[in-house]
């Protein structure tokens, strides 16, 4: 018998962004984008401080959707689906690749605390495929200091370390967005960064002209506002990602009692807290075949979906 405490499962109501925060118009104030930017962050905050059983899947599903993002903002091909692949089907402990390396620079902003020291930032660099020397790392960790020290607003502080890692070096822009998400993290005092900031960077946020002009980098002029206007919109999908995950997570602990497989439990813990599972997996309490059927049984019980369309080398997700 596979038990799970229900109550982790998901919140009585998940919180959503204001609709007002989100309300279209013409181009925001500075204190009125500030503003709409707190109301957005206030109704994440509850989400990004709690325990919920599903909460790792939300994670690396989001830091999925930054590492996607990072990839068109390099100049490459990989879409979600092929992260997916070069990160869950690779052997294990095998190199998973530049894109895939890129994607493990986003997880591991998804599950650590937002501390840094220049040895961190070192190995996040080398992930990205940047280099760069240890005098500049700790110019980067005094600043961050002082950002959060100073307690400006914490979306302003993301928007002061993206801005003043472009004008160091403008080709570590990858680097400068995975640097804003752990200083608002650190500004907020939350326990570990949320990956939002990276996933919004061709948005209409930070078009420098209406109409979908060209995209504004950090440091340019407004853009401080434009990541206000960002933070709601990514904050905005993170609640509905939440929201929908709750609800798979709920119906996926409502069929694990009918589940007799020996290994069912350990699937179901990688489950709730990976973005996706190959289905090939094999543990030390379930062989290849036997997860292979009990993917077919959480597919059936409609608690699983798979993810990649193929009939081979499948995965597996809430």
């Amino acid at each position: 018998m596979i038990r799970l405490d229900p109550a982790t499962a998901s919140p009585t109501t998940t919180p959503t962004v204001p609709t007002w925060a989100l309300a279209a118009g013409g181009a925001p104030s500075d204190a009125g984008a500030a503003f709409q930017a707190g109301a957005a962050l206030g109704a994440l905050d509850g989400l990004a401080r709690a325990q919920f059983s599903w909460a790792g899947a939300w994670r690396q599903r989001l830091a999925l959707n930054c590492a996607a993002t990072g990839m068109r903002l390099a100049g490459r091909a990989e879409d979600a689906a092929a992260l997916r692949d070069a990160w869950h089907l690779r052997p294990a402990g095998a190199d998973p690749g530049p894109a895939g390396a890129v994607f493990g620079a986003w997880r591991q902003l998804a599950v650590q605390p937002p501390v840094t020291t220049p040895d961190r930032l070192e190995k996040i660099l080398d992930q990205l495929g940047l280099h760069w020397d240890g005098a500049a790392l700790a110019d980067i960790c005094t600043q961050i200091e002082k950002l959060v020290g100073f307690q400006r607003p914490a979306p302003l502080a993301a928007a002061a370390i993206a801005a003043h890692v472009v004008a160091m070096r403008p080709d570590a822009e990858l680097f400068a967005w995975w640097l804003a998400d752990l200083v608002l993290a650190q500004s907020l005092r939350w326990p570990r960064p949320l990956p939002l900031l990276m996933a919004q960077v061709f948005a209409p946020a930070f078009r420098a002209e209406a109409g979908g002009g060209r995209r504004m980098k950090p440091g340019e002029q407004n853009f401080e506002r434009a990541v206000c206007v960002a933070l709601v919109q990514a904050a905005a999908e993170a609640c509905r990602l939440a929201a929908e995950l709750s609800r798979r997570a709920e119906k996926l602990l409502a069929v694990a009692p009918k589940l007799r497989a020996k290994g069912a439990g350990d699937v179901i813990s990688l489950l709730l807290n990976e973005d996706a599972v190959s289905g090939s997996l094999t543990t030390k309490n379930l062989s290849r075949f036997a997860a292979r059927r009990l993917f077919e049984r959480l597919q059936q019980l409609d608690a699983v979906r798979e993810l990649s369309g193929r009939t081979s080398f499948r995965l597996f997700g809430l």
